[in-house]
């Protein structure tokens, strides 16, 4: 990943970054080491998402505090 993890970059380019390296990586027509750079910078970013998203879940389980300390924590599934 050319940026520095959280600057200059956000959750949804990072995704759309992804998505276009998979997209890259599965028509198959790269030269193995340009494939291992785009490989390299594919996992960069998903630990980059993986990051975003465990932050927001953490600020949601605290924003969903009870009274006493205990967190209610529900399911969360998104409707098709």
């Amino acid at each position: 990943m050319e940026e520095k993890e959280g600057e200059g970059i956000t959750f949804e380019e990072a995704m759309k970054k992804l998505e276009s390296i998979v997209e890259t990586l599965g028509e198959g027509n790269l030269p193995l080491d340009d494939s291992l750079k785009m490989f390299e910078e594919g996992m960069e970013l998903c630990k980059f998402c993986n990051k975003k998203l465990d932050e927001a879940e953490y600020k949601v389980e605290k924003l969903m505090e009870r009274e006493g300390g205990e967190i209610s924590v529900e399911k969360f599934e998104m409707e098709e």
